[in-house]
Protein backbone atom coordinates (compact mmCIF):
# COMPACT_ATOMS: atom_id res chain seq x y z
CA UNK A 1 0.00 0.00 0.00
CA UNK A 2 1.74 3.61 -1.01
CA UNK A 3 -0.32 6.67 0.47
CA UNK A 4 0.22 10.19 -0.42
CA UNK A 5 0.54 13.31 1.43
CA UNK A 6 1.88 17.16 1.39
CA UNK A 7 -0.60 18.44 -1.07
CA UNK A 8 -2.06 21.74 -0.77
CA UNK A 9 -2.03 24.70 -2.43
CA UNK A 10 1.04 27.12 -2.81
CA UNK A 11 1.84 30.81 -5.40
CA UNK A 12 3.86 30.52 -8.38
CA UNK A 13 7.63 29.99 -7.48
CA UNK A 14 6.49 28.17 -4.08
CA UNK A 15 7.86 24.77 -2.56
CA UNK A 16 6.18 21.63 -1.45
CA UNK A 17 7.47 18.48 -0.40
CA UNK A 18 5.18 15.18 -1.20
CA UNK A 19 5.52 12.26 1.08
CA UNK A 20 4.69 8.50 -0.24
CA UNK A 21 4.73 6.33 3.04
CA UNK A 22 4.79 2.09 1.90
CA UNK A 23 3.91 -0.76 3.31
CA UNK A 24 3.75 -4.37 2.57
CA UNK A 25 6.54 -4.14 0.41
CA UNK A 26 10.42 -4.85 1.16
CA UNK A 27 10.55 -1.26 -0.20
CA UNK A 28 14.45 -1.32 -0.28
CA UNK A 29 13.74 -3.88 -3.44
CA UNK A 30 11.78 -1.23 -5.60
CA UNK A 31 12.09 1.41 -7.73
CA UNK A 32 10.06 3.88 -6.76
CA UNK A 33 8.24 6.88 -8.75
CA UNK A 34 6.02 10.16 -9.05
CA UNK A 35 3.45 10.52 -11.74
CA UNK A 36 0.91 13.25 -12.13
CA UNK A 37 -2.14 13.86 -14.00
CA UNK A 38 -2.69 17.50 -14.47
CA UNK A 39 -6.35 18.51 -15.35
CA UNK A 40 -7.25 17.51 -18.57
CA UNK A 41 -4.40 15.37 -19.40
CA UNK A 42 -2.69 12.26 -19.29
CA UNK A 43 -0.57 10.56 -16.57
CA UNK A 44 3.64 11.31 -16.56
CA UNK A 45 6.01 10.33 -15.20
CA UNK A 46 8.24 12.59 -13.11
CA UNK A 47 11.03 11.67 -11.13
CA UNK A 48 12.22 8.40 -10.64
CA UNK A 49 14.24 6.41 -7.75
CA UNK A 50 15.92 3.21 -7.99
CA UNK A 51 17.48 0.82 -5.85
CA UNK A 52 20.78 1.46 -6.31
CA UNK A 53 20.46 5.04 -5.85
CA UNK A 54 20.29 6.63 -8.94
CA UNK A 55 17.21 8.94 -10.04
CA UNK A 56 15.82 10.64 -13.15
CA UNK A 57 13.92 13.35 -13.88
CA UNK A 58 11.27 14.30 -16.89
CA UNK A 59 12.55 17.32 -18.67
CA UNK A 60 10.55 20.25 -16.77
CA UNK A 61 11.12 18.80 -13.64
CA UNK A 62 14.91 18.57 -14.17
CA UNK A 63 16.71 21.16 -11.52
CA UNK A 64 13.30 22.09 -9.95
CA UNK A 65 12.30 18.64 -8.02
CA UNK A 66 14.38 16.11 -5.98
CA UNK A 67 13.25 12.71 -5.47
CA UNK A 68 14.84 11.03 -2.19
CA UNK A 69 13.71 7.98 -0.51
CA UNK A 70 14.34 6.92 3.02
CA UNK A 71 14.40 2.97 3.12
CA UNK A 72 14.71 2.20 6.78
CA UNK A 73 11.11 4.29 6.51
CA UNK A 74 10.06 3.02 3.85
CA UNK A 75 9.01 6.29 2.74
CA UNK A 76 9.60 8.20 -1.13
CA UNK A 77 9.65 11.95 -1.07
CA UNK A 78 9.51 14.86 -3.34
CA UNK A 79 10.71 18.04 -2.90
CA UNK A 80 9.51 20.51 -5.14
CA UNK A 81 10.82 24.17 -5.75
CA UNK A 82 10.16 26.85 -8.07
CA UNK A 83 6.79 25.64 -8.56
CA UNK A 84 4.74 27.04 -11.82
CA UNK A 85 0.90 26.81 -12.52
CA UNK A 86 2.12 23.75 -14.91
CA UNK A 87 2.86 21.60 -11.95
CA UNK A 88 -0.84 21.80 -10.92
CA UNK A 89 -2.24 17.97 -10.90
CA UNK A 90 -2.83 14.96 -8.77
CA UNK A 91 0.56 13.14 -7.97
CA UNK A 92 0.57 9.38 -7.37
CA UNK A 93 3.67 7.42 -6.04
CA UNK A 94 3.64 3.88 -7.77
CA UNK A 95 5.46 1.03 -8.15
CA UNK A 96 7.10 -0.60 -10.31
CA UNK A 97 8.45 2.15 -12.74
CA UNK A 98 7.57 1.27 -16.35
CA UNK A 99 8.73 2.80 -19.80
CA UNK A 100 6.34 5.31 -21.69
CA UNK A 101 3.10 6.27 -20.32
CA UNK A 102 1.91 5.53 -17.01
CA UNK A 103 -0.64 2.91 -16.47
CA UNK A 104 -2.55 3.37 -12.71
CA UNK A 105 -4.23 -0.58 -13.68
CA UNK A 106 -0.37 -1.86 -13.77
CA UNK A 107 1.58 -1.86 -10.52
CA UNK A 108 0.98 -0.10 -7.16
CA UNK A 109 -0.54 3.05 -6.85
CA UNK A 110 -1.07 5.37 -4.18
CA UNK A 111 -4.55 7.30 -4.22
CA UNK A 112 -2.98 10.86 -5.43
CA UNK A 113 -2.24 13.88 -3.19
CA UNK A 114 -3.35 17.15 -5.21
CA UNK A 115 -0.71 20.17 -5.87
CA UNK A 116 -2.31 23.58 -7.10
CA UNK A 117 0.01 26.64 -7.43
CA UNK A 118 -1.69 29.76 -8.33
CA UNK A 119 0.04 32.17 -10.72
Amino acid sequence: RLVESGGGTVQSGGSLRLSCAASGLTFSNYAMGWARQAPGKGLEWVAASYKDGSTSYEGSARGRFTIARDNAKSTLYLQMTGLKPDDTGMYFCATPIVAGTPDRSFGTWGQGTQVTVSS
